[in-house]
């Protein structure tokens, strides 16, 4: 198979980029309703999308499936994701072998959170403990991958201080990775003070913002919950204002992160990434207010 464009050389072309996350579906009619979701969202031409892999690597064998059909029925430059959790140094140089014999030359590149019902990350027997140590062994298994590596503009939740987490952050980029695509945000000045950040503790890599369009009040509360990320009280107030009422919520969300994505866009942003969840129409609507 063709081998992808890395998207390093997309980001060398200067202009934003739009990228979109996938996660597999747990059946084959999840797995056909995001065929359906990749059908729709292919006229809004990303320039990549990713697809995430469950903790242990619970969903390899569907994350290669859906990985394999975006590439394959659908011509996109697909970036799977890879951690560390469950699996042995061998296991991940022979996931690592067999995404690239698949044509994939890009992947997001992250230590994982640990398994359910687990609160710490334990490395599985002789594997890895940090996402630094993935991207060495990948980059050594084959230089020619071009690796993403997560960054919390708002801190990681397990790391001690926002200071040992840059330094963490830059022990990735160090080890080679290309680009940093950030946990999701809701105030884009959180954003800029962490690319400042970056840039004063010789980060130089493109810094991707990813945006989530809320869906619920209630289902993104347990989201930055989970992740360490903070709601801006205005748009608190505009979801409460909804109430009980599911798509004048999904707008108050979509107008929100379209606000985002055009200030980011106006203030130098590489692009930005949608944590869309397999739907199509919050990506839609934001691709066609940027249209407008």
């Amino acid at each position: 198979m063709t081998p992808d464009r890395p998207i390093s050389d997309l980001f060398a072309q200067g202009r934003p980029l739009r990228s979109l996350e996938f996660f597999p579906p747990k059946d084959d009619a999840g797995t056909e309703a995001l065929r359906q979701t990749a059908t729709v969202l292919r006229r809004i031409t990303p320039d990549f999308v990713s697809v995430t892999y469950g903790a242990g690597g619970s969903t390899r064998e569907r994350t290669a499936q859906i990985c394999d059909f975006l590439k394959r029925d659908f011509g996109l430059t697909v970036m799977p994701h890879l951690t560390c959790v469950g699996h042995t140094r061998a296991e991940l140089s022979e996931v690592a072998d067999r995404i690239h014999a698949g044509g994939f030359r890009n992947i997001m590149t992250l230590r994982g959170d640990p398994p359910k019902g687990e609160t710490t990350f334990t490395p599985y027997k002789d594997g890895l403990r940090y996402a630094n140590d993935l991207v060495t062994l990948l980059k050594a298994r084959h230089s020619d991958f071009c690796l993403g590596v997560g960054g919390y503009p708002e801190k990681h939740p397990e790391a001690p201080s926002a200071e040992v987490d840059l330094a963490n952050l830059k022990r990735k980029v160090d080890a080679g990775a290309a680009f940093i695509t950030t946990q999701l945000f809701f105030d884009n000045a959180v954003y800029f003070r962490f690319v400042e950040k970056c840039r004063a503790a010789g980060i130089t890599v493109p810094i991707v913002p990813g945006i989530m369009p809320v869906l619920s009040l209630k289902q993104i509360q347990r989201f930055t919950t989970m992740c360490g990320a903070s709601l801006p009280t205005q748009l608190v107030k505009r979801l409460e204002a909804a109430g009980d009422q599911a798509e004048v919520m999904e707008t108050v969300g979509i107008d929100w992160a379209l606000m985002q994505i055009r200030d980011l866009l106006a203030h130098g942003a590489p692009g930005y990434h949608l944590y869309i969840m397999n739907r199509a129409k919050s990506a839609l609507a934001l691709a066609a207010g940027l249209a407008a």
